[in-house]
C-alpha cells in the first residue's frame, strides 16, 4: 500500500522519451502486482496456461519491459523484495484480509453473472507467490535483463542504488522510496497506462510522474527526517497513523514543532510507541551493494522453451519480444564499438 503523500506531493509530468538512456531501478513486486491485478479475462480470472500456472505477470513483464527498452531506450533493472521487516507483519495481515474479502465478493458476483463487479473485485485478489516470482526472474534472465534480490524492502534497495548514482531514479507507484531517500522517484512507468479504480469500476489515464526529493523538501521547507516523521504521523506500512491526522495536518504540525518529540502532548501521546524503530527502517535500511547493472545475453532457445512449451505462449507473440531484444543488443553493441573507436582514434 505504501504511504499516502499525494495531498502534499510536488510532481512533474514527463514523457517516456525523456527517459532515453537512463537507468531505472524498478520495484519488481510492485510492478508484478499491477500485471496480476489488471491482466485478466473479462470475468476477472487471471491468465493461465493449460496446467493452471498463472501467466498474467509474465505477459505484462515481457511485453512492457521489452517495449520500454526497445522503443524508448530505457535501461531497466528490476529489484525484488526480500524478507519484510517484522513491523510490516500487521500490514501484511491487513492485506491478506482484504484479499480474502475481495475473493468472496468476486465469487459471489460470478454466481450472479455480474461480470463488471466481478472484475472490480478480482483486481484486489492478487497474490504474488514465490513460484510466480521465480517465473518472473527466469524470464528476465532469459531476456538478459538484470535484476537484484534485495535483502528486505525493494524500495529501500532502489533508493540506495539511486542515491549512489548507479541508477537515475527509483520506479514505483508507491511513495516509500522518498522516505528511503531516493533522489528521484518515477511513478507510472507505463506505455498507454490506465489506473483501474475498483471502488468506481472505471479506469483513469496515467502519465509518467517524476518527483524530485530535494525539490519536494525545499518546497515545503522540510528536512528528510521530518518527511519520515510525517509518514509516521499519517501511517505507513510499519505503523498505524494518528487518527484524524492527514498529510496536510501532519505537515503543519512538523513545520511548527519540528519533530515528533516536540509535538503537543495531546498529539504526541497518540503516536505509536515504536516510532523510533520505524524511523530506523527508513534511515538505516537493510540493503546490499552486491548487484550489477550489466545486461546479459538473450537466451533465445530457452526463452521459447520456457514460454511456448511450458507456459503455452504463442510462438508469434514470443517472436515479437525476441526481435525487440535482438535489435536492442545489436544497437548496444554498435554503440559500444563506436565509443571504443572514438577512444582509440
Amino acid at each position: 500500500m505504501g504511504v499516502n503523500l499525494t495531498p502534499i506531493i510536488i510532481k512533474k509530468t514527463i514523457r517516456l522519451e525523456d527517459l532515453r538512456d537512463k537507468n531505472l531501478a524498478v520495484d519488481a513486486n510492485n510492478t508484478l502486482y499491477q500485471f496480476l491485478s489488471l491482466i485478466r479475462t473479462p470475468d476477472g480470472t487471471p491468465l493461465k496456461d493449460s496446467n493452471g500456472h498463472i501467466t498474467s505477470h509474465l505477459t505484462g513483464l515481457m511485453f512492457r519491459s521489452t517495449h520500454l527498452i526497445h522503443n524508448y531506450g530505457i535501461n531497466l533493472i528490476f529489484v525484488f523484495d526480500g524478507k519484510p521487516p517484522p513491523l510490516k507483519k500487521q500490514e501484511i495481515l491487513k492485506r491478506r484480509e482484504l484479499r480474502e474479502k475481495a475473493t468472496k465478493e468476486w465469487k459471489k458476483a460470478l454466481e450472479t453473472k455480474d461480470y463488471t463487479t466481478a472484475f472490480s473485485k478480482a483486481v484486489m485478489t492478487s497474490r504474488l507467490t514465490n513460484p510466480l516470482i521465480d517465473d518472473a526472474k527466469r524470464l528476465l534472465k532469459l531476456l538478459g535483463i538484470p535484476f537484484v534480490q534485495a535483502p528486505s524492502e525493494a524500495e529501500a534497495q532502489t533508493s540506495y542504488m539511486a542515491a549512489k548514482g548507479d541508477v537515475w531514479a527509483s520506479s514505483s507507484r508507491d511513495y516509500d522510496a522518498l522516505l528511503f531517500g531516493s533522489p528521484r522517484l518515477l511513478r507510472y512507468l507505463t506505455i498507454s497506462g490506465k489506473k483501474f479504480l475498483p471502488s468506481k469500476g472505471v479506469s483513469r489515464p496515467l502519465k509518467p510522474e517524476l518527483i524530485d526529493l530535494k525539490n519536494l523538501l525545499s518546497y515545503h521547507e522540510l528536512a528528510h527526517k521530518q518527511l519520515i516523521d510525517l509518514a509516521i504521523l499519517i501511517g505507513n506500512d510499519f505503523n498505524n497513523g494518528v487518527k484524524g491526522i492527514g498529510p496536510k495536518t501532519a505537515l503543519k504540525l512538523l513545520k511548527k514543532h519540528g519533530t515528533i518529540e516536540k509535538l503537543p502532548n495531546n498529539v504526541r501521546s497518540k503516536v505509536p510507541e515504536h516510532y523510533n524503530e520505524v524511523r530506523k527502517i527508513f534511515l538505516k535500511p537493510n540493503i546490499t551493494s552486491d548487484y550489477t547493472l550489466k545486461y546479459g545475453k538473450l537466451d533465445e532457445k530457452n526463452l521459447y522453451q520456457f514460454l511456448c512449451n511450458q507456459r503455452d505462449f504463442s510462438k508469434k507473440r514470443v517472436e515479437t519480444v525476441v526481435q525487440r531484444m535482438k535489435k536492442f543488443y545489436s544497437t548496444k553493441k554498435q554503440t559500444s564499438l563506436k565509443k571504443w573507436v572514438a577512444i582509440t582514434d
